[in-house]
């Protein structure tokens, strides 16, 4: 991977004396800032790299691009705040390994920095007898990814741990716990800039392109940037950047809008920490989750309804380019072909209140439409697809384009909880 070849010695900075001398520099004096490495997108996963990398390299001449006006404003801030505790994750993967490495050093950190955080632990229930095998399998899993803590615990101990759930057997998981990202992922930037980092927000990349050994990078309002090294860490636009920079195609990316209901303030302390099914090998993401924050508040889901803008938090958002990549996509297509009874039920159960309630309730009987708030939390997850329609199942780095770029093609759940064991790859 390219973070192991940023050394002193190959991303030397020049001597005042030396600066940007030289023909490939001087042949074009329209470039306003010039950098051993640009990492393009400032969500937590690119701020926790930007962080780790001026660490490792003091010398290094480094910054951040960030289209928006403020770093970490979409994944990094519409998330359910979990820390994943590493249980779900295929033995040996990046995202078992990541997880349970990124957990432990997210903890760490939060206890350094002072950032509030809550080990509540997390239930993962069991409600039918066809759920039992996959319950255990899950547990062995978690077994072999190290997984602290994990133990089965049954209908008695379920109910000591979350009195109000009805479900035959669990999981309960009391490394996994809750934080603010947001916080934790403006407490990266703040180490970042304090080591002496650069920070451009509200700066669109338009452009990209490859000079001699320097990449050439220009923005919406004009600015041109110069950089020896790229990271990409555009998050749901990761596609659209590594095919900028000659990457594949696939994987594609699909925005599917998760939106989470929450539970009324006088009702909250019905769920003590966190509740998750036993999912589904087929759609890992979705299900009956209970998820308890840091404010207080408790959410309930998230579905997953297909977006038709991949900053769509809302059904009138709209974007016609967008939209129309995600019909030329043929994994989009095949995906929706293979799963349209589902796409529908899930857009159902966002629009009605009775059949998501129901689904409450097979949980946790005592719940009912009243306990629950008209308004919703909503975040855009970035699936990513192979051109037959099947999701990527892993965290996946791509340095198939530019030899002086590395591309985060896909970082989707646990990438909050594994910032810190990314940036470290």
């Amino acid at each position: 991977m390219l973070l192991p070849r940023l050394t002193k010695r190959t991303c030397s900075i020049p001597s005042q004396s030396e600066t940007w001398r030289g023909r490939r520099y001087a042949t074009d004096h329209r470039i306003n800032d010039r950098y051993d490495v640009a990492i393009i997108g400032g969500g937590i996963v690119g701020l926790s790299t930007a962080r780790e990398l001026k660490i490792r390299h003091k010398d290094l001449k480094i910054a951040i691009l960030e289209k928006e006006k403020e770093l970490a404003q979409h994944q990094s801030k519409n998330n359910s705040g979990v820390i994943h505790s590493g249980i779900y994750y295929l033995p040996g993967s990046y995202r078992a390994r990541l997880c349970v490495e990124g957990a432990h050093l997210i903890y760490a950190y939060c206890k350094e920095k002072n950032i509030p955080f809550n080990q509540c632990g997390k239930l993962i229930v069991a409600v039918t007898e066809e759920e039992l095998p996959r319950l255990q399998k899950l547990y062995e899993r978690g077994m072999q990814n190290n997984v602290p803590g994990l133990r089965l615990v049954d209908q008695e101990e379920m109910r000591q741990i979350e009195p109000e759930i009805k479900g035959l057997k669990g999981i309960h998981s009391p490394f996994t716990g809750i934080v603010d990202f947001s916080q934790v992922a403006q407490s990266y930037a703040k180490d970042f800039k304090d080591a002496g980092g650069d920070v451009h927000l509200s700066t669109n990349v338009t452009n990209i392109s490859r000079m001699a050994d320097d990449i050439h990078i220009s923005t919406s309002d004009g600015r041109k940037f110069q950089t020896k090294f790229m990271i990409g860490c555009a998050g749901v636009n990761s596609d659209r950047l590594a095919r900028d920079t000659g990457g594949s195609t696939n994987p594609s990316i699909a925005p599917f809008r998760g939106e989470w209901r929450v539970m009324k303030p006088e009702y909250a302390h019905m769920v003590k920490g966190l509740i998750y099914p036993v999912p589904d090998p087929r759609y890992p993401w979705l299900g009956v989750h209970f998820t308890r924050k840091m404010n207080g508040e408790v959410w309930l889901g998230p579905n997953a309804v297909l977006s038709t803008s991949r900053n769509g938090y809302n059904y009138s958002d709209f974007s016609l380019r967008d939209f129309w990549e995600g019909l030329r996509d043929p994994g989009l297509r095949r995906l929706i072909f293979k799963n349209w009874k589902t796409g529908v039920g899930e857009v159902y159960r966002s629009i009605f209140l009775n059949p998501y309630v129901k689904m409450l309730q097979e949980y946790m009987p005592k719940i009912q439409g009243k306990h629950i708030e008209n308004s919703k939390r909503s975040g855009v997850r970035a699936l990513a697809l192979n051109a037959d329609g099947s999701l990527i199942d892993d965290f996946s780095f791509d340095t198939s384009a530019w030899p002086n770029a590395l591309h985060v093609r896909n970082a989707p759940s646990p990438a909050a909880t594994s910032s810190l064991a990314i940036a470290k790859v």
